[in-house]
């Protein structure tokens, strides 16, 4: 799969992808991975979900991306939440900061799209010591005859390429990604809940994944928003659909 053009889904992604619930941060606090007096890189930001969450709660955020339409996206939507985010074009690998700047570098639903052993490395250099990488992953979660299983199948239908839906979203690979780089006192946890989606949203947050607008033609992209505003009418009639999703966090310690 081609890499995505992630400035071309900025307007849906603002306005359709669900967040990190509030209780995760409260959870990440609870374990020492940040207070209100933290420092915080975020990794592939986007348009800054993740980011504004650790700003709402105090920390001194950073917000990196290789997307600068994310990004413009992410500070609309930080004025209306009242907070202010530093967003620089960087990529992960090679971030420019000085040594031990940080006391948590945090990637949202990124890791997969880095060189994770250059990510990791450069996550690593730039941490003080005892600070933290965490990886958290927020993925939908394809169960027999929902209404993922059914989305992804039209997804790949106009998409062949696409392979998101085929990953392993245990934290393996991360896990090994921290090991390997020098990360101890290595931990996770995984939390299923429910998302509620309204069928336009669903339709937003699906236009705006990697296997669509971030990878299809416009034409192509408004024939798969056709279908799956039928697909979601016949089977899905309600206001709201109830999206199962899946919360797998990871992290590791600088000694």
């Amino acid at each position: 799969m081609k890499a995505p053009d992630w400035n071309r889904t900025a307007e849906d992604y603002a306005r359709h992808r669900a967040g990190f619930p509030g209780w995760f941060y409260e959870r990440a606090a609870t374990l020492g991975l940040f207070s209100p007096t933290s420092r915080i890189l975020d990794l592939g930001t986007g348009t800054g979900h993740l980011a504004r969450g650790f700003a709402l709660r105090g920390a001194k955020v950073t917000g990196i991306d290789i997307a600068p339409g994310m990004m413009e996206s992410a500070s609309t939507l930080d004025a209306e939440a009242g907070v202010a985010i530093d967003y620089k074009v960087v990529p992960a690998e090679a971030t420019g900061f000085p040594d031990a700047y940080f006391d948590l570098v945090t990637a949202g639903t990124c890791w997969h799209w880095f060189d994770a052993a250059k990510a990791a490395a450069e996550s690593r250099r730039i941490l003080r010591a005892q600070g933290h990488l965490l990886i958290a992953n927020l993925i939908w979660l394809s169960l027999p005859g929902n209404v993922v299983a059914m989305t992804e199948a039209l997804i790949r239908a106009f998409n062949p390429n696409w392979n998101l839906g085929e990953r392993d979203w245990q934290g393996a690979a991360e896990l090994a990604s921290l090991a390997e780089a020098g990360f101890t006192s290595r931990e996770s946890f995984s939390v299923d809940y429910d998302i509620p989606y309204s069928p336009e949203a669903w339709r937003g947050r699906i236009r705006a994944s990697a296997g669509i607008s971030a990878s299809l033609g416009a034409a192509e992209v408004e024939k798969f928003d056709a279908e799956l505003a039928a697909l979601l009418a016949r089977n899905y009639p309600g206001d709201v659909i109830q999206v199962p999703h899946r919360i797998v966090a990871i992290w590791g310690q600088k000694q």
